[in-house]
């Protein structure tokens, strides 16, 4: 288990979770979409202005930027996840009652996973299904405000849309994610932040006051743009599925973040969901995954050190220490170790 990987997970979804209640203080005087829009446009700037005066935050290498085999992906990511997402969820709102969309909501994660194990053949054991299906009901029970209606099917399923295009920008991250992790979110924010904001300018929005405007970049940074940099470097490490369960934890630590700063009740829900989501991180946690295995020769570029994937020799421009990044080839190599769904450990699994 890469615990530097999960702490960056948790952190992520510490920061998104903490955004929640912040953007809750602003969604009353800013149109929904306007507001996503302004949020975006805060990561997007400050992960850009982060990039330049701190290039190797990361992993204290310089990282690679994202290569020209790489951008279909990405461009997948951002019309999934910033676009079509964003406009799917407007649409189901307009149409789903409020307790009937919270509850709708706590199914990204579940999207990621399943789009991971059937799509993308990442590897899911019954450990880590039943340790997501823990994180999911931990979500759903946070998320009950009241018996959900199903008078129409529009809008529900719009939402349920939503979540499977959400999930599906994050496996199409993890594609990517050994490149810059910042260049990624830079992208993103300033692709997916104009779109929502021209989005709700075409619904009849304005744009609020500067002060409102500055408070939902400061926010959008942090919570969208330092955490999205965090998730990719988890994806790198864990792959979709694990990572997105560690992320479902975003709505009970936003939870905690209301509880605490916003003085809202702690209720029996609130308990129920900690427990469920506890035992689902310690489900994560405690796997333990090792079988025989082969990698295929391949050759990339990436931060590293010289562990047992990467003993390859160094040329005289190469640099020196440790960690560090050029570009290097892995020859095929058949072994056993406990391992996961890493880049570089995509192999197919049989029925174990």
């Amino acid at each position: 288990m890469n615990k530097t990987a999960v702490l960056y997970a948790l952190a992520s979804a510490a920061l998104f979770g903490a955004s929640t209640p912040a953007a809750k203080l602003l969604v009353g005087s800013v149109h929904p979409a306007v507001l996503a829009g302004l949020l975006y446009c805060g990561a997007g700037i400050g992960v850009a202005v982060l990039r330049r005066l701190f290039p190797a935050v990361a992993s204290g290498a310089p990282e690679v930027a994202l290569t020209r085999a790489e951008l279909p992906w990405l461009a997948g990511a951002i019309a999934a996840g910033g676009i079509i997402g964003p406009l799917l969820l407007m649409a189901g709102l307009a149409h789903t009652g409020a307790a009937t969309a919270s509850l709708l909501l706590a199914l990204e994660g579940a999207a990621t996973a399943l789009i991971a194990w059937f799509i993308f053949h990442e590897h899911v054991g019954r450990r880590i299904a039943l340790g997501m299906v823990c994180l999911v009901a931990g979500a759903l029970a946070l998320a009950w405000t009241g018996t959900p209606t199903l008078d129409g099917l529009i809008g529900p399923l719009a939402i349920v849309g939503a979540c499977l295009a959400w999930g599906l920008d994050n496996n199409l991250t993890r594609k990517v994610s050994l490149a810059d992790p910042m260049q990624i979110v830079q992208l993103k924010g300033l692709i997916a932040g104009p779109f929502n904001l021209v989005l709700g300018l075409l619904v009849g929005a304005s744009i609020p006051a500067l002060g409102t405007v500055l408070a939902a970049g400061v926010v959008g940074f942090l919570g969208y743009g330092v955490s999205l940099a965090m998730f990719v470097i988890a994806l790198r490490h864990l792959g979709a599925a694990r990572t997105g369960g560690y992320f479902s934890t975003a709505p009970f630590i936003g939870s905690v973040v209301a509880i605490l700063v916003l003085g809202d009740p702690m209720t029996p829900q609130f308990a129920l969901a900690g427990i469920l989501m506890g035992i689902g991180v310690w489900l994560h946690l405690t796997e333990q995954h090792a079988h025989t295995h082969d990698h295929e020769a391949m050759a990339h570029s990436h931060p590293h050190v010289h562990d047992e994937h990467h003993r390859h020799s160094h040329g005289p421009d190469d640099p020196p220490g440790e960690p560090h990044t050029h570009a290097h080839r892995h020859p095929p190599m058949h072994h056993a170790h406990a391992h996961m769904p890493d880049m570089h450990h995509t192999h197919r699994h049989d029925s174990r």
